[in-house]
């Protein structure tokens, strides 16, 4: 009868062990040249307007070492910090959204045979398992559900300086049919606010059924930045399992061997 019970195995405190997981699976996926990053798109009702950063500019922000909202737009950053401040003022909390990038994934890992084996399907769940995550979108998943195909689905060009085929632009988050496509792994986790508030809403007591205001348990005020880190771990530690699925040996070694040879065939396709 006592729901306080379960408060600390269901902290997002959990995912210190993620986090740690998953830096080993970034330096795993880094002897392929893959590379994930992740970002603040969203803060309440401030958002980034442009619909992808610049790849670069949010791998930059790792090398800052005080970082209060991972923002690759100072202005909007600003605006973000207001934000956060209005919730601490007005003793309230505010979610919002981060979006995690793998860049250099080659096509052709996941499945579209099976549907457990899909790589979306593994990225939206792992994403999906963090602590106050709402909702996952793959590229511009959300945006594209009210828009006509024409203007959703990437045209396709080739390159010959890069000597592979390549979307014009990447509305489908670098996931198609539930395989990558080669183009950057686009991931964004929406996290609601937390729920635990200084100014409590109504709740029941479970002994008297009499109404109560809920208990107050110390929590954060904005956990976005924090969420990223989450789920930039847990993109690396499904794309690191997906490669080992296609490409896996019993070393590095091996696994890098079937790697470029993989990479060759498809550079000649």
């Amino acid at each position: 009868r006592e729901a306080r019970y379960v408060l600390e195995r269901a902290s997002a405190r959990e995912t210190a062990a993620r986090v740690a997981a998953g830096a080993l699976a970034e330096l795993f996926l880094k002897e392929f040249g893959i590379e994930v990053a992740s970002h603040v798109v969203a803060v309440g009702d401030v958002a980034l307007c442009q619909d992808n950063a610049p790849f670069e500019k949010v791998m930059a922000l790792r090398d800052r070492e005080e970082i209060v909202l991972n923002r690759v737009d100072p202005e909007v950053e600003a605006r973000m910090k207001e934000a956060v401040d209005e919730a601490v003022k007005n003793r309230d909390t505010v979610g919002g959204t981060f979006e995690v990038i793998a860049r250099g994934v080659p096509p052709g890992l996941g499945s579209c045979a099976q549907w457990d084996e899909r790589l979306d399907g593994m990225l939206a769940q792992a994403v999906m398992s963090i602590q106050a995550v709402k909702a996952v979108a793959i590229g511009s998943g959300i945006e594209n559900a009210a828009a006509f195909g024409s203007r959703v689905h990437d045209e396709i060009g080739y390159s010959r300086q890069e000597s592979r085929f390549r979307r014009k632009s990447n509305r489908a988050g670098g996931l198609e049919g539930g395989i990558s496509n080669g183009e950057d792994i686009v991931v964004r986790g929406y996290l609601k606010p937390i729920s635990t508030l200084r100014q409590p809403l109504e709740s029941v007591d479970f002994e008297t059924k009499e109404t109560v205001k809920a208990a107050y348990e110390r929590s954060d005020v904005c956990v976005v930045p924090a969420g990223g880190v989450a789920g930039e771990a847990m993109v690396a530690l499904v794309v690191a399992r997906a490669l080992l699925d296609k490409f896996g040996g019993d070393s590095l070694e091996e696994t890098r061997r079937n790697f470029e040879a993989y990479r060759e065939q498809v550079r000649r396709f």
